[in-house]
């Protein structure tokens, strides 16, 4: 095992007095091209091109010497450090931090970055990635090779961005780029790069700044699932907060919420950290939801059309809330395979016909009859009765 692992950070400017004392004393010296080619390398020094970090880690962890690793920015953050910590390699590192590469942005940029949301896109986690982007109004993306700024605003398409872009920070090469999510997709970017995406509702740069990083105006009003002062049947807040228990929206999700109504559910998934699609037919009711939204200073998108056939060309959801439409729309939502889907039904034959045609596109569902009774508290008479029947149903393939 080394002896002495040593990660420095590097973000172009001249090496601290800790980090060349390291490298001085260093028989191994892993990083990328750039970083191999620095004047303050030992020429006795061993070099290790950095490509997999656990292949590189393991040749660390035999090495006999003194072993130094760089990696741009700061390398606690998002970086290098995590993976030769692991308890497979077994690495006790001392660390020479740098300014991060999301830093760097921010201040190229002349932002503020407390309430940013940090991501980070590989192929696997793009379109997370993306739904963060929809969900929030200040997101920086640490990109990978196949998860840049191009596959971002494609993946975007619908949802108006701006794009701060900035490729190779700290080097000879570095280049900040101001544009709009539709004109990214026509060009080429250099790695490695950080995109500052940045728009939607809520407020940016406010005055207030907080005291909970990566939250920008979080929702305004405390609870969820609150009483709408015009619920029509089967909507109210019973079976609204029953089916965000089933439904969990989070951070990094896409939510469908199809026939929204007055959106009081899609806002609430929205709240929850979720980019959120709602879709009605009715023009007024996408109106009433981008109201709703703005209210609670949260990002809700609106689709005005008729299901199924609208959801054609929506992006892939993680799950879907069905408002009405019968089996047609059900079936439809299956066949993108969310991992849940819930819907309700006034009826139990109707019930019935939406949980066959659920378990018949792969799900095991769930039924519960929701009874309500509101009181008046200053009379304690009746004054609200609501029956229905919830369904929830989970993908086969992701149920225990």
């Amino acid at each position: 095992m080394a002896d002495r692992v040593t990660v420095i950070g590097w973000d172009g400017s001249p090496l601290t007095r800790a980090a060349r004392s390291a490298l001085s004393a260093a028989t191994l010296v892993a990083g990328a091209a750039h970083h191999l080619a620095l004047p303050e390398i030992p020429e006795s020094a061993e070099r290790v091109r950095l490509g997999s970090i656990g292949l590189a880690a393991g040749r660390i962890a035999g090495h006999r010497g003194t072993a130094v690793v760089l990696a741009d920015g700061d390398p606690g953050f998002f970086g290098v450090v995590r993976t030769l910590r692991a308890p497979e390699h077994g690495l006790e590192v001392e660390v020479v931090p740098a300014v991060s590469s999301v830093a760097a942005a921010f201040a190229r940029a002349g932002m503020p970055w407390d309430d940013a949301r940090v991501v980070v896109a590989h192929p696997r986690t793009l379109r997370r990635a993306v739904n963060v982007c929809r969900a929030h109004p200040k997101v920086a993306v640490l990109t990978s090779p196949g998860a840049g700024p191009a596959e971002l605003a494609l993946l975007l398409d619908g949802v108006h961005r701006t794009f701060v872009i900035c490729e190779e920070l700290g080097t000879a090469n570095e280049q900040v780029t101001v544009l709009t999510s539709d004109k990214a997709a026509d060009h080429s970017w250099r790695d490695p790069n950080v995109v500052i995406v940045i728009g939607g509702a809520g407020s940016v740069d406010g005055h207030d700044g907080g005291w909970l990083a990566g939250t920008v105006g979080s929702a305004r009003d405390r609870g969820w699932a609150r009483p709408e002062p015009d619920a029509t049947e089967g909507s109210g807040a019973q079976l609204r907060a029953a089916q965000l228990a089933r439904l969990g929206p989070r951070t990094g999700d896409l939510v469908w919420d199809i026939g929204t109504g007055g959106g009081a559910l899609a806002v609430d998934c929205a709240a929850f950290g979720a980019a959120v699609i709602a879709i009605d037919a009715d023009p007024r009711a996408c109106e009433r939801v981008t109201a709703a939204a703005r209210a609670r200073g949260v990002q809700v998108q609106t689709v005005q059309g008729r299901a199924p056939h609208v959801l054609e060309a929506l992006p892939e959801p993680d799950v879907v809330r069905v408002g009405g439409g019968g089996p047609e729309v059900v079936a439809a939502c299956a066949d993108r395979r969310p991992e849940r889907i819930v819907t309700h039904a006034a009826t139990r034959d109707e019930a019935e016909r939406l949980g066959r045609t659920l378990a018949e596109g792969g799900y095991a569902v769930e039924c519960v009859l929701l009874q309500s009774l509101g009181l008046d508290t200053r009379t304690w008479e009746e004054h609200e009765r609501s029956v229905v029947f919830l369904l929830a149903a989970e993908r086969v393939d992701r149920a225990p």
